[in-house]
């Protein structure tokens, strides 16, 4: 599967903007660390939870379609039977260049999709790790 590569996942963590789907409210959560982790090393993050009105300091958006600014990478914290809507509602954006998916998800039929549409795909692995080794001094 695409993605899988040091270089392509320098690629893709050569973004600016960030949609976290299921970023959590919660210190301490994963969907919550990492997104801080993010924000902390100058990427803008754009929270994604229809639970909340604000995620680490900013305005949390419904759904991927609901965000008005551009998205490069939509990272995704949700599980493993929503992955095709998320990755249609990515491909539905005319701006997503990646879909990364955390630790533990994969969906191969959508990480496909993802693919053919133009998509960068990582899957199964922590956005924050691969920046840690790829990127931070």
């Amino acid at each position: 599967m695409a993605g899988n590569t040091d270089s392509e996942r320098r690629a893709v963590l050569d973004a600016e903007t960030i949609a976290v789907v299921g970023c959590s409210a919660t210190p301490g959560k994963p969907a919550h660390e990492v997104p801080a982790y993010l924000d902390a090393h100058g990427y803008t993050v754009v929270p994604v939870n229809p639970y909340a009105e604000r995620v680490l300091g900013h305005a949390a958006a419904d759904s991927l379609a609901e965000i008005d600014q551009r998205v490069d990478v939509v990272d995704v914290f949700r599980p493993r039977e929503e992955v095709p809507g998320i990755v249609d509602a990515a491909i539905a954006r005319d701006d997503v260049g990646a879909v990364w998916l955390q630790v533990g998800i994969q969906h191969a039929d959508a990480e496909e999709r993802a693919a053919a549409a133009g998509l960068r795909v990582v899957s199964n692995s922590c956005i924050k790790v691969d920046h840690q080794r790829l990127v931070a001094p």
